[in-house]
């Protein structure tokens, strides 16, 4: 499953690329979005939701997460490490999550495959953003 997402983002990227595509930003973030909404379902769904009205998730909510001070989202029993973090979910600090959780965060109770590929953390981030408001 996760290669065919992998398959038609990079599809996705190649229209991307076109000049046309390539010109207009508007279309070129609305591409991003779809492609990491893609990858974000085949990668973090599993225990993530990104909709309030969907709570049925094993992870704490992400709608809003971009800005969010981490270990903070209410009735979620965050580990220790999480919780005093006193990490605020930027950019940076998501792509630090995705790729290596444990060795950005030692002590979390995430189980996580990191996610090296900077396009695939961008588009994912593009996305979390899309859903942060």
């Amino acid at each position: 499953m996760l290669k065919r997402v992998i398959g038609a983002v990079g599809i996705l990227a190649g229209l991307a690329a076109q000049p046309a595509l390539a010109d207009d930003p508007v279309v070129w973030q609305q591409i991003k979005v779809e492609a990491g909404q893609k990858l974000f379902e085949a990668s973090c769904r599993r225990c993530h939701a990104v909709d309030a009205e969907d709570r049925q998730s094993y992870g704490p909510l992400l709608e809003g997460v971009v800005g969010r001070k981490a270990g903070t989202f209410e009735g979620y029993p965050y580990s220790k490490a999480m919780a005093g973090s006193g990490i605020v979910w930027t950019e940076a600090a998501l792509r630090a999550w995705m790729e290596d959780n444990d060795g950005f965060m030692p002590g979390t109770k995430m189980r996580h495959v990191g996610i090296e590929d900077k396009t695939v953390q961008e588009f994912i981030l593009a996305y979390l953003k899309s859903v942060s408001g």
